[in-house]
């Protein structure tokens, strides 16, 4: 297994990390997403460690707790040997003050998922997603707080526009706050918009990106094919609500994905997750697994490296034209360099 730091922080990840929202499978939502229990969780846990995955990401809304609930009770007995990343802000119940980032939600909220996950501290939180309502400082000193008390060791942010998050490193260093060191984000083969503002501004601000979805909604498992039965279906979205994607757009990145996977010998989704892992500023993949085989198969994703020439054919097929200012700004890039290709 391969440890980068995250960000600008001292703390060294794996560059997988096990997402539980499968774990629990309360609700209409989640139940689509999976339904392991504790005895698979335990498996699955077991089966990470042995490959040196030793990060597991959840969030006090996946399955109303119980994913936390799962994985708390999965490394019983060996929580010294893992790192854990939860998170907060979205609703986690009826009153007017059961979501959001405020100074009285969040102190809720950690309580609630340090109770349900079993253990003292929590390594990275993350705010899920940005409250425009509560002032940043607000948050951010419930955050230092937190951290203060030992229950927090890092947090993070997920799901913010670039302005956000740069309002939200504004604030730290005016008011001596702890700084997010990590954001987590949608990022794929067939969502590469993160590239236009977002990873310019984590390599500047030194922000380790962890990927969600890092195989475009279950798009780039290797099941959707041009001509299947069923895929238009999947490549909209399907029933768990991902973004649109343009048919032919996603056939075109699943040609140049099959083809780099028959040069390599390896599988659609390995090749998409090795892609991931060699594009700037990214320091973790979040990758799900229903199973033991499946998570085998993504584990797979490490421990080689695509070629020069096959990751070109990959940004290739996958390049999109981007929206204004950043199509714009390609016709300065003498004096406004990008990280990478779009």
């Amino acid at each position: 297994m391969e440890y980068r730091q995250l960000g600008r922080s001292g703390l060294k990840v794996p560059v997988l990390s096990l997402g539980t929202g499968t774990f629990g499978g309360r609700g209409e939502m989640f139940s689509k997403w999976g339904t392991t229990d504790v005895q698979e969780a335990t498996r699955l846990v077991d089966v990470c460690l042995e490959h040196g995955l030793n990060f597991f990401d959840t969030a006090d809304i996946y399955s109303s707790g119980a994913s936390e609930e799962i994985l708390g009770a999965a490394i019983k007995g060996r929580r010294d040997q893992v790192l854990i990343a939860t998170k907060a802000t979205f609703s986690t119940g009826d009153g007017p003050n059961d979501k959001g980032s405020s100074r009285f939600h969040l102190i809720k909220a950690c309580e609630a998922s340090l109770r349900r996950l079993g253990t003292d501290h929590i390594d990275l939180y993350f705010m899920h997603g940005y409250d425009a309502l509560t002032p940043p400082e607000e948050s951010l000193r419930a955050l230092d707080d937190l951290i203060t008390a030992g229950k927090v060791r890092y947090i993070g942010c997920s799901n913010f526009s670039g302005w956000h998050v740069m309002k939200a490193l504004a604030t730290s260093e005016r008011y001596g706050l702890a700084r997010y060191a990590s954001y987590q984000g949608y990022y794929s083969l067939i969502g590469r918009d993160y590239e236009w503002e977002l990873m310019p501004l984590a390599l500047d601000q030194g922000l380790g990106t962890m990927v969600w979805s890092p195989l475009g909604w279950g798009r780039l498992t290797g099941k959707v094919r041009r001509g299947q039965a069923g895929d238009g279906r999947i490549a909209q979205g399907g029933a768990a609500g991902g973004p649109i994607v343009d048919d032919e757009y996603l056939y075109r990145v699943v040609d140049a994905l099959d083809n780099v996977a028959e040069q390599t010998g390896r599988t659609v989704p390995q090749v998409a997750l090795n892609w991931l892992l060699q594009r700037p500023s990214v320091s973790n993949l979040v990758i799900g697994a229903r199973d033991e085989t499946q998570l085998r198969q993504n584990l797979g994703a490490i421990g080689w490296s695509l070629t020069d020439e096959q990751v070109r054919m990959l940004d290739e097929a996958s390049q999109r034209t981007p929206i204004y200012p950043y199509w714009h700004q390609r016709d300065f890039d003498e004096r406004n360099p990008k990280p990478t290709r779009w």
